[in-house]
């Protein structure tokens, strides 16, 4: 009866030896196998699993190391005696309807939970032709170089330096990093002082909310833009004025009167792809002066320009202390990786710092010394080579198939980047178009959530290319446009 209890799951992560012990180790914690209960013998376990008696006699040794087994000679393995000791029991619940349970509608103050967002699945990767963006081909990602920078920062040294509670700072290594590797490339020179590590580019737009924004302050967003940002900012204050964007990006005229803060992502404009131009970003800057607004600078996918020279990051221009610079590992990395860096004044910096304190202390110590290493060791300036290299010809494969297929609807991304905005027929629904497309194997991103007004058109929709092989990029393009013909 018992020997029901165990069958490895055939899509289970993990080694065939880590999986047994999990196995194991949830039947003993769960009350499966009482305590003092003896085991099946190793070679009865091997063939009831279908595995090597060698890979059982190792699991059965660990767990006698962990304390969670028993050898006794001549006997065989037996689950340790008060091993669940400690663990409280459920108690009992009596089987009626709550007298007065919570009204949660009435309790919240806010509900993010309406706001729309872009959404995938989580078994994206299973389709043949993910045009998603903001995610990584896996297979370009250093594994091994990335492994071992995490078996250095688990080291004697490193360990001592990271699995205490360093409270609220960060990891002096990662900061160094970005302040004298990744910054100089955008043309920024800052002190250390003036850097502040954050979980992702989301953190620090939802730091610099919760300490500037206020439900009288006005805040200028790009339209289309980004909707996170939009999300973020619309929990502290409705007066959100979109400023549509033009074919170089955002336009700086009157319209940004007024305002006292303008978010823009200038190097590469989210999601149309557009470059402000120079002349641009400097009267933005003479515009912040004379008007008294703060420039909020999102300067995503920096390291994935391979097509033109790269325009310097709008903070680099700034000698009046305007602009609040905000970068992000993700798009380079992995976006679970979860690290970015916010770029601004000392003031605003301590007080952020402080912020994050109460919100969730730091970032996890392992992740940033993990990071720091690979950056110092040169592995990130590698891996932006090999994803210049690979992006380029998917770049070009999906201007040549867009151009081929759907003619005129779509402008080549003069930055490079991971992705087209597509601008489809009138009448067109993206959103249908998504669904019609995923039954055929295609994942894409409508793009009707990147416009704040009202009456938001129909017709948009984003295509990635970061993590579609390029031989597949055609084939895709190509049933998007005979459902769209169709």
């Amino acid at each position: 009866m018992r020997d029901a209890l165990f069958h490895l799951s055939g899509d289970s992560g993990g080694s065939i030896q880590s999986r047994i012990r999990g196995m194991l180790v949830s039947a003993i914690l769960d009350g499966q196998l009482p305590e003092d209960s003896p085991l099946p013998s190793s070679r009865k376990k091997a063939q009831i699993l279908g595995v090597s008696r060698n890979t059982v006699v190792l699991v059965y040794q660990g767990l006698v190391d962990d304390g969670y087994l028993v050898a006794r000679e001549r006997s065989g393995f037996y689950v340790q005696p008060g091993i669940r000791e400690g663990r409280a029991e459920a108690g009992e619940r009596t089987p009626s309807e709550p007298r007065n349970a919570p009204n949660w509608s009435k309790r919240f103050r806010l509900q993010p939970a309406a706001q729309e967002n872009v959404e995938r699945p989580l078994d994206w990767q299973t389709y043949p032709f993910p045009f998603i963006y903001g995610q990584v081909d896996r297979d370009l990602f250093p594994l091994a170089e990335w492994r071992e920078c995490s078996r250095q920062a688990l080291g004697k040294k490193s360990m001592e330096e990271t699995t205490c509670d360093i409270h609220c700072f960060d990891d002096p290594m990662l900061v160094e990093q970005i302040r004298t590797r990744l910054l100089p490339r955008r043309g920024i020179r800052v002190g250390e002082d003036q850097i502040l590590i954050t979980l992702g580019a989301q953190n620090a737009l939802y730091l610099l909310a919760s300490l500037l924004v206020m439900p009288k302050t006005t805040v200028a967003l790009e339209e289309p833009g980004y909707p996170d940002v939009r999300n973020i900012m619309a929990l502290k204050t409705d007066r959100l004025k979109p400023i549509p964007v033009d074919e170089n990006g955002l336009p700086v005229d009157e319209r940004l009167d007024g305002c006292d803060y303008v978010f823009v992502t200038p190097s590469h404009q989210s999601p149309t792809t557009v470059t402000l131009p120079m002349e641009r970003r400097k009267a933005l800057l003479e515009r912040a002066v004379e008007q008294d607004f703060l420039i909020i600078e999102d300067d995503y996918e920096a390291e994935t320009n391979y097509v033109s020279s790269p325009t310097p990051a709008i903070k680099s221009l700034d000698g009046d202390d305007r602009v609040i610079y905000i970068g992000s590992l993700s798009k380079t990395l992995f976006p679970g990786l979860r690290l970015g860096y916010l770029v601004g004044p000392k003031p605003l910096i301590r007080e952020a710092r402080a912020l994050r304190r109460l919100m969730l202390r730091h970032a996890p110590n392992n992740n940033q010394r993990t990071t720091a290493l690979f950056l110092s060791l040169g592995h990130h300036d590698t891996l932006v080579h090999r994803l210049h290299k690979a992006y380029r010809p998917r770049w070009q494969q999906m201007g040549e198939a867009l151009a081929r297929h759907l003619p005129n609807s779509s402008r080549v991304p003069t930055f490079g980047g991971t992705s087209y905005w597509v601008r489809g027929l009138e009448g067109l629904d993206a959103l249908e178009l998504k669904r019609r497309a995923r039954e055929q194997g295609v994942m894409l991103e409508p793009g009707y959530i990147h416009f704040l007004r009202p009456g938001a058109p129909t017709n948009f929709f984003r295509l990635g290319f970061s993590s579609i092989p390029t031989d597949r990029i055609e084939s895709g393009i190509k049933i998007i446009a005979d459902l769209i013909k169709g």
